[in-house]
C-alpha cells in the first residue's frame, strides 16, 4: 500500500493586519434657519401670497373696509328720524300754531274797525248786520273816523257784558295816532244761532238813521 505524504507548508510567523486608516469627518447638514417673522410683516410672503380661491387667476386681493351702516329711510322717501320725533342733526320739528280764536265781540269789533278806517267796504258788512247797524255804517264810513293819511288804527282792548234779553253790549277802544277813540255796539242772537250787529255808536254819540217816508 502506497504512502501518500503531503507537502510540509512553511508557517509564516503572524503579520499584523495593517493600521486602519480614520475615514475623514463629515459635517452634519443643518437645517435652514426658520423666518419667525409674520407673513403680514414679511414683504416677500405678503407678495408671494396665494390669491383667494374666488378671485380670478392673477388677481391680488386687497383687504375690504367695512363701510358705515346708513339709517333705515321711513316711507316715501323720508329721512331717518330720532328719537321723540326730532330729525338728524337736534333739531326739533316746529309745533303747528293753532289758529287764534277771537271771542265774538273782538271779532265784530275789529271788523267794524275796518270798515271806519276804510280799509274795507260797507257790503263788507251784509249778512253780519241787522235792523239799523247798516245804515248806520253808510253814514259813517266815508267820514273815515278812524282812517287817515298815514293812520292805522289799532285795537287797544275790547269788553262785552250780557243783557237781560241775551244780547252783547260791547265797548272798544281805538288808537288813532290822533289819539284814542271810544266805539260801541251791540250784538244780537238770531234764530240760527248766529251774532250779528245790531246797532254802532261813536264816542258816546248815537248815529240816527233817518227814518223813511211812507206813502200812503
Amino acid at each position: 500500500m502506497a504512502t501518500i505524504t503531503t507537502p510540509h507548508t512553511p508557517t509564516h510567523p503572524h503579520t499584523p493586519p495593517p493600521p486602519s486608516t480614520p475615514s475623514p469627518t463629515r459635517a452634519t447638514p443643518t437645517a435652514p434657519a426658520t423666518d419667525t417673522t409674520p407673513a403680514a410683516a414679511n414683504p416677500a410672503t405678503r407678495a408671494a401670497a396665494p390669491p383667494a380661491p374666488d378671485a380670478a387667476p392673477g388677481a391680488t386681493t386687497r383687504p375690504r373696509t367695512p363701510r358705515p351702516r346708513s339709517a333705515p329711510r321711513g316711507p316715501a322717501g323720508t329721512g331717518p328720524r330720532g328719537s321723540a320725533g326730532t330729525r338728524p342733526g337736534g333739531a326739533a320739528p316746529r309745533a303747528r300754531t293753532a289758529p287764534r280764536v277771537l271771542p265774538t265781540h273782538t271779532h265784530f269789533a275789529e271788523r267794524l274797525l275796518l270798515v271806519l278806517s276804510g280799509r274795507r267796504p260797507v257790503h263788507w258788512m251784509l249778512g253780519q248786520t241787522v235792523g239799523e247797524a247798516y245804515e248806520q255804517l253808510v253814514q259813517l264810513a266815508p267820514t273815515t273816523p278812524f282812517g287817515g293819511p298815514g293812520i292805522r288804527p289799532v285795537l287797544r282792548g275790547c269788553r262785552a257784558q250780557p243783557t237781560t234779553g241775551g244780547a252783547l253790549e260791547a265797548f272798544a277802544s281805538v288808537a288813532t295816532g290822533r289819539g284814542v277813540r271810544a266805539m260801541a255796539f251791540r250784538l244780537e242772537l238770531g234764530p240760527d244761532r248766529r251774532w250779528r250787529c245790531a246797532a254802532v255808536e261813536l264816542d258816546g254819540l248815537h248815529t240816527r238813521v233817518p227814518t223813511q217816508p211812507t206813502h200812503a
